[in-house]
C-alpha cells in the first residue's frame, strides 16, 4: 500500500500501511470528527470525516470480552437511564459537563473505510418537508461499485463457493448461498451442516447481499461457524415498508421449508434443517427477531430454529436513551438523526418509534413460546447498546436463554471488517454457540437434505 495523506485542522497527517502519523498540526486539535480531504497520488480528492487523530494509532486492539452466560445471573446489569424523546434542555446541559468519550484506535484502512461510508449515508439519504427518500439513482452507482457476482468456484482463501437461487422473481426476493468445498471422493455420506440465514444491516434502507462487506462476511461465517450460509435479498425501505422485510424473510424460509433444503448445494453438501440459525447485524437483527417469533409460533414446519445470532440489533423508541445522548457525533456510522430517518423510511406512515417492530425492549414484547436461544453482542461505541441490553433483559425476564457478549471497544457494525480483532472474535462466538444449540444427532439424521 503506497502512502497517502489527510488533510485536516490546517495540518497533515500521513496514512501508510495500517498506521496512522500526525505530521503537522497539533493532534489535540484533531477531534470529534472533524471534515478531511483525501487525497492518493493524483486522484480527486473526496471530502469525508476522520476519527479523532492520536499520535499514534495501532493496527488493531483486543479487548475485553464480558459475557454473561447465565439467563438469571446473580448480579443483572441496571437497566439503563432513559431520556424524552425530544431531548430537554436540562438533559443537554447535564450531558454536556459531562467528559465526551474518545473513540478507540482503529487501523487507517477501516478508519477511511467508516468515513467513506458515513458520508455515501449522508449523501443518498433524503428529506423534504414531513417526507423521507433514497437518492436511487446515487445510490446504484455505489451498488455497482461495491457488488460482487457468486462464484460457484471455491476462492483460494476459504475454499467456499457461492450461487445466487431465486425465490421470488415477481418482487425480486432472491438469495445467495455459500457451501464449503463438498467430500465427493469419499465413501462415506456427508455430515449435514447447520444452516445459517443471514439478514444484512443498513436501515432497512441500504446495501444488499451482493455488495462486497456481506459477501465477503458470509464466507467467513461459512469457514468459521462451519455451516451452510443463505444470505437474504429482501426489499428495502422506503419504496418497500414495514411489513416488507419481515415478510420477504419469513418467505425465505418458508421456500426453503417447501423445498426441503437449499438449492445450489454440491451433491456432497448436506444441511441440517433442524439445526437452521437466523442471523443478522443492526436492521438485520431486528429483521431476524421478528420473523423468529413469527416461525416459532407454527406448528407444521420442517426447519427447526435452534438460535439467534443478533450482533448489535437496531430496536428503539421514542425515548433517547443515555448512550445515544452520550455518543452522539462521536461514534460513526449510527448517530440519532440517521436512526430517526431509518425509522420513518421503514414504520407505517404516521407511527412513532414506540411501533412494535421498533420498540419490542419492554414487557409489552410479545414472544412465542417456541422462541429459539439467542446470542447479543453489543459494542461499546454502539449508540444503540442500551437498546440492545433492554433487549436480553426482557428476553430473560420472559424466561428465554439469551447470552450477551460484549466488546467494549465495538463500533457499530465493528465486525464486518476483518483487520480488528474482535471481528475474529465474533465469528468464534458465533461458532461455539452453534455448536451448543445444534440438533441432537439423531434429529439430525432424519432431517438432513440436498
Amino acid at each position: 500500500m503506497r502512502p497517502c495523506t489527510l488533510e485536516l485542522c490546517g495540518g497533515r497527517v500521513a496514512c501508510h500501511a495500517t498506521q496512522l502519523y500526525v505530521v503537522t498540526g497539533a493532534a489535540d486539535t484533531c477531534t470529534r470528527n472533524l471534515g478531511a480531504v483525501f487525497t492518493d497520488g493524483d486522484r480527486p480528492r473526496i471530502r469525508t470525516h476522520i476519527w479523532p487523530v492520536a499520535e499514534k494509532i495501532h493496527s488493531s486492539y483486543v479487548p475485553e470480552e464480558v459475557i454473561q452466560n447465565e439467563p438469571n445471573a446473580a448480579r443483572p446489569r441496571p437497566r439503563p437511564t432513559m431520556e424524552t424523546g425530544s431531548t430537554s434542555q436540562e438533559s443537554q446541559a447535564r450531558l454536556a459537563r459531562r467528559p465526551r468519550p474518545s473513540p478507540p484506535a482503529l487501523p487507517c484502512a477501516v478508519q477511511l473505510q467508516v468515513a467513506a461510508v458515513s458520508a455515501g449515508i449522508d449523501a443518498i439519504n433524503r428529506r423534504r418537508g414531513g417526507t423521507v427518500s433514497v437518492n436511487r439513482c446515487l445510490y446504484s452507482v455505489a451498488d455497482r461499485l461495491l457488488r460482487v457476482r457468486a462464484d460457484t468456484r471455491p476462492d483460494s482463501s476459504s475454499g467456499v463457493r457461492s450461487a445466487d437461487f431465486t425465490v421470488d422473481a415477481s418482487r425480486g426476493l432472491w438469495a445467495r448461498v455459500f457451501s464449503p468445498l463438498s467430500a465427493s471422493s469419499s465413501p462415506a455420506p456427508p455430515l449435514p451442516l447447520p444452516l445459517v440465514v443471514y439478514f444484512h444491516g443498513g436501515g432497512f434502507a441500504l446495501f444488499s447481499a451482493a455488495q462486497c462487506y456481506f459477501d465477503r462476511l458470509c464466507r467467513r461465517l461459512c469457514r468459521g461457524v462451519g455451516a451452510v450460509v443463505v444470505s437474504v435479498e429482501y426489499r428495502l425501505a422506503p419504496e418497500h415498508p414495514y411489513p416488507a422485510a419481515y415478510d420477504d424473510a419469513t418467505d425465505t424460509l418458508r421456500y426453503i421449508d417447501a423445498n426441503g433444503g437449499v438449492p445450489g448445494l454440491d451433491d456432497g453438501v448436506a444441511v441440517d434443517l433442524y439445526s437452521c440459525f437466523l442471523a443478522g447485524e443492526s436492521a438485520g437483527g431486528n429483521i431476524i427477531h421478528h420473523v423468529a417469533n413469527r416461525w416459532s409460533a407454527a406448528t407444521s414446519n420442517t426447519v427447526r430454529l435452534a438460535g439467534l445470532l443478533s450482533v448489535q440489533p437496531y430496536f428503539g423508541g421514542e425515548e433517547r436513551t443515555e448512550s445515544e445522548l452520550r455518543l452522539d457525533g462521536v461514534a460513526p456510522i449510527v448517530n440519532l438523526r440517521r436512526s430517526d430517518f431509518w425509522w420513518r423510511a421503514f414504520l407505517p406512515a404516521g407511527a412513532s418509534r414506540d411501533h412494535p417492530a421498533a420498540h419490542v425492549t419492554d414487557e409489552n414484547a410479545e414472544l412465542a413460546a417456541e422462541f429459539p436461544p439467542s446470542l447479543v453482542v453489543v459494542g461499546g461505541f454502539d449508540p444503540l447498546q442500551d437498546w440492545q441490553r433492554r433487549y436480553a433483559d426482557v428476553l430473560r425476564r420472559k424466561g428465554k436463554e439469551v447470552r450477551v457478549v460484549e466488546f467494549p471497544e465495538g463500533i457499530h457494525a465493528f465486525y464486518l471488517f476483518p483487520q480488528l480483532a474482535a471481528s475474529a472474535q465474533v465469528i468464534e462466538d458465533m461458532r461455539a454457540f452453534v455448536e451448543s444449540n445444534r440438533a441432537s444427532s439423531s434429529s439430525t439424521s432424519e432431517s438432513s437434505a440436498r
